[in-house]
């Protein structure tokens, strides 16, 4: 949108200067005199021109009504000249009166200089200082007047009053309110309701309903009080139950009442009852109020309900900037900015201005669109249009520049602010977290606390989450300690951040003592704890958390049930991630689309891809995250082809692959050895795709051509890499020559993973094996010396399977079951039945230089035998399914085949590189693994 539209020259932003008087014709008696007030310049000051008929003189009467006029239009001119007129002293009322809407001091001048000013003309002083805003010289003079022993009267004591509402001063207002009871007054209608407004405004709402009470004659200016402080101070509902109780007593209501209540509805987000109140606007006439009008369509809009607000906003005579900026404001609340800046172009079409207000809600309708050059205009506008920017409009700039990505201009609008505000400091820090410059906020954040400007929950909010991103426990403890001290530990928004950033600074204890320590903890606190077991590959405790969480009856949200699907995916739980399944159709939360993309994945990483393909094809609106779960997770099966087929389905719906995508299209073609299309692909991913190959997709490639035995043209890609080989590829690598017994690559793939990563034992164990298979025992010895001597032991094979809720571990050898004994003698019953039907031990890839008769007993106690013998005891029906941390070793793979055929039954197992399906004597990964 071109800012020329909204701000054409036809309708100039500045409306035309008009002077206040162009002349004024007194008439005293029979006598008169012109007074002319002209202005110059509409930049200078009014200057006041007395022309004096020969036969006139001023009089003290002349001057007060003059003075009077002033009053009443502000303009800033000089006092009247100074003559004395003894025992006549109206004029200097007028003077204190006037002068006090411009310059206090002066007002306070011309007090000093009477000769004997009396209660009027401290009144005077009194009401300009509070109707200005001067609240606290208000009550200084109001103490000077009673030191000197002057009286009040009825029209005193609602100004100082006042004066103590604007500074909720409640001290000073009981101080008044002794002064109103010793002298009689306060039994006033007029000075009770402004003690009542007193009250209110000060909190001590208790005490304002007696005073409300104890009023004998109360009119509806005192119900109206009482309305505007209730509905002022956010207590909507009892606004509403005091109207109700004015009406039912008899006492009509007036546009004020009707207005006011309105703002109570709106509050309480109750359109219901704005309609009755509205209803009553039309039934007493007030259907044309221009505030109770305003009050209608500020309702309406911020409810939601824009078919009313349109039909109110159109029936208006007038419309003013607050019904513009009522409508605008509602329309960015409910994200429909389109028609906020729609809006604005027809305002400006009618020729109204837009103010301060107007920007604020425009510049949030530019950030929700990331319409940055346009929001940049705006700013600019501000600037020219001599718009003082106050911290509201200094947050919604820093917003919009910060979610369009111009953090340094962001920086710029808050270094440019007079005074430093706590809320344009919070947006700074959302800002510099949103782009991901966590340290600058916490450097932000470190040097506006030294220089005093404090924080809030919203402050505490933006660093938690900065040294979250950091993983940065110091800050996170910092933070912790600093709630702890303010109380700020108490608010559960504060609690959820420390429990997420503990989470993933790796300190789940920690996490969960504030979670324990959290007085009520909600939804919010379940799902930050939850979610931090989930992302650190805990899944039991994420669901024992997710136990604790039904009873207390609190009822799950698609964020709970998507992290609780992926734990059970991480753990090859397909029990557990049945029953999530489960509670998200009870619940209705698979509607969401990221529980839906949560359910895919979890079945396939849970071994059943065929559950898997019904819960894709549910998916209400797929998206790339749902094809590439599938993709992947046909990939990690061996459905190659499949995959492949899928993803040309997704190119013809239109969607775009990403780097994740096309890692799970190499995946596919590495699974089921298509080398030459997986080749093709990665050829043409930065041409076809507009996508750079990362590590991982050369990772991928370089695995393919290693396994398919093309090592020389591997080795030939990793010298051709744009970047440095990681870990992915020197252990594609050194696999490759495991696989081919090539000892010359292996030896140069695990010294450059020894560099990368010594302490990881993977590595060893792999060049042993390359040295075993080709008969070179001492190196193995000496393979086996070095891990001894650096103290790097071999990661332990360990299987896990899953019976009724329960996930059981196993490790080579494993006699600590409570089943033991039958899960020993299941195994020798399987390794006669397979004997019988061929299998022969793989003795080879046992890197024990022992007799064969000592390799096969070692064999014969894998851990994924294991957990397969108890399988089969304990699961009466159906697949056995298995996870292993470590590739499935040959003779395992070869015995399974065996065993799927004498038990008739499936065995999935989950390695660390994919899935295996053995059933009727074959495996699905062709024995290409």
């Amino acid at each position: 949108m071109n800012l020329r539209r909204i701000f054409s020259l036809q309708n100039p932003l500045q409306p035309q200067f008009k002077p206040f008087f162009k002349s004024t014709t007194l008439f005293v008696k029979s006598i008169h005199a012109l007074a002319i007030i002209t202005t110059e310049n509409p930049q200078n000051p009014t200057v006041l021109t007395l022309t004096h008929d020969a036969e006139w003189s001023p009089t003290s009467i002349s001057y007060s009504k003059l003075l009077s006029r002033c009053c009443e239009s502000k303009p800033p001119g000089p006092h009247p000249p100074r003559q004395d007129w003894a025992g006549e002293r109206p004029e200097n009322t007028a003077t204190i009166s006037s002068t006090c809407t411009r310059n206090a001091g002066h007002a306070r001048q011309v007090l000093d200089e009477s000769p004997e000013p009396d209660l009027v003309a401290w009144s005077a002083l009194i009401s300009g200082y509070a109707q200005n805003g001067l609240a606290e010289d208000a009550i200084l003079a109001f103490s000077e007047m009673h030191r000197l022993g002057i009286r009040c009267n009825e029209f005193t004591f609602p100004s100082v009053l006042k004066a103590c509402a604007m500074k909720k001063d409640i001290v000073g207002g009981r101080q008044v309110h002794g002064i109103v009871v010793v002298t009689g007054f306060e039994s006033d209608v007029f000075v009770a309701n402004t003690l009542v407004v007193v009250y209110a405004k000060c909190g001590e709402f208790l005490d304002s309903t007696r005073l409300f009470d104890r009023i004998p004659d109360r009119n509806i200016v005192s119900w109206n009080a009482l309305f505007s402080c209730y509905t002022q101070g956010g207590f909507f509902t009892e606004a509403v139950g005091l109207f109700r109780e004015m009406v039912g007593g008899g006492m009509r209501p007036d546009e004020f009442s009707l207005s006011t209540i309105i703002n109570a509805c709106t509050g309480l987000g109750d359109v219901k009852e704005g309609r009755k109140i509205h209803g009553y606007l039309t039934k007493h006439g007030f259907g044309s109020d221009p505030f109770s009008c305003n009050a209608l369509v500020d309702m309406y809009s911020k409810v939601g309900d824009f078919e009313d607000c349109k039909r109110v906003f159109e029936r208006m005579p007038n419309h003013d900037i607050v019904s513009w900026n009522a409508v605008i404001a509602g329309c960015v609340l409910h994200e429909r900015n389109d028609a906020a800046l729609e809006l604005l172009v027809t305002m400006r079409r009618s020729g109204i201005a837009p103010n301060m207000f107007t920007f604020s809600s425009v510049l949030k309708a530019c950030s929700g669109l990331g319409l940055r050059d346009l929001g940049r205009q705006f700013h600019s506008v501000m600037i020219k249009s001599d718009i003082e920017l106050d911290p509201f409009l200094c947050c919604g700039l820093i917003d919009i520049y910060s979610k369009c990505g111009e953090i340094d201009d962001a920086t710029q609008v808050y270094d440019k602010m007079p005074e430093k505000q706590l809320i344009a400091l919070n947006a700074l820090l959302c800002g510099h977290s949103q782009n991901g410059n966590d340290l600058e906020a916490l450097s932000v954040f470190a040097e506006n606390y030294r220089d005093g400007i404090g924080f809030n929950e919203t402050t505490l909010l933006a660093i938690l989450n900065s040294a979250a991103g950091l993983r940065d426990i110091t800050v996170t403890e910092e933070v912790h300690g600093l709630s702890l001290k303010t109380g700020y530990l108490s608010d559960p928004f504060v609690v959820n951040s420390l429990i997420d950033s503990y989470a993933k600074c790796g300190r789940l204890e920690n996490a969960t003592m504030v979670f324990d320590d959290s007085p009520i903890p909600d939804l919010a606190t379940f799902t930050s704890l939850i979610s931090g077991y989930a992302q650190l590959g805990q899944g039991e405790e994420a669901i024992k958390i997710y136990v604790k969480m039904q009873d207390l009856d609190l009822k799950p949200d698609p964020f709970i049930c998507s992290s609780l699907l992926n734990a059970s995916a991480m753990l090859s739980a397909y029990e557990q991630g049945k029953q999530i399944h489960v509670h998200a159709l009870k619940f209705g939360l698979l509607s969401d689309v990221f529980t839906a993309n949560s359910l895919v994945n979890m079945y396939a990483r849970s071994g059943s891809i065929d559950d898997a393909d019904r819960a894709f094809n549910e998916v209400p609106e797929k998206g790339i995250v749902s094809f590439s779960a599938m993709i992947g997770g046909l990939a990690q099966h061996g459905h190659g082809e499949k995959a492949l087929a899928l993803f040309d389905n997704m190119l013809k719906d239109g969607i775009a692959p990403n780097n994740v995508t096309l890692v799970s299209i190499l995946s596919a073609c590495n699974h089921a050895g298509l080398v030459t299309r997986a080749k093709t692909f990665f050829e043409s991913m930065e041409g076809v795709f507009g996508i750079k190959p990362t590590q991982e997709h050369y990772a991928c490639m370089i695995d393919i051509l290693g396994r398919a035995g093309k090592l020389d043209e591997a080795m030939g890609l990793v010298d051709e890499m744009p970047f440095e080989a990681n870990a992915a590829v020197w252990g594609a690598v050194l696999g490759a020559a495991k696989t081919h017994k090539n000892v010359e690559i292996g030896e140069r793939a695990a010294r450059e993973l020894m560099a990368i990563e010594p302490e990881k034992s993977g590595t060893h164990v792999l060049l042993a094996n390359i040295y075993a298979s080709a008969g070179l025992w001492q190196n193995v010895a000496e393979v086996r010396r070095v891990m001894k001597g650096s103290k790097v032991k071999k990661e332990p094979g360990m299987s896990w399977v899953e019976v009724k809720d329960k996930v059981y571990t196993f490790i080579v050898g494993d006699r600590s079951h409570f089943m033991s004994k039958e899960i020993y003698e299941k195994l020798d019953e399987l390794m006669t039945l397979v004997g019988k039907l061929g299998y022969v031990p793989v003795l080879e890839i046992d890197l024990h230089n022992v007799v064969s008769s000592e390799k096969e007993v070692l064999l014969s106690y894998h851990s994924e035998k294991l957990a397969v013998a108890f399988g089969l005891i304990a699961i009466r029906a159906g697949p056995i399914r298995v996870k292993k941390n470590l590739r499935v070793c040959v003779d395992c793979h070869s015995f399974l085949k065996f065993v799927c055929q004498v038990a008739e039954r499936e065995i999935v197992v989950r390695d660390i590189n994919r899935f295996h399906h053995f059933k009727d004597g074959c495996c699905s990964c062709g024995d290409y693994w």
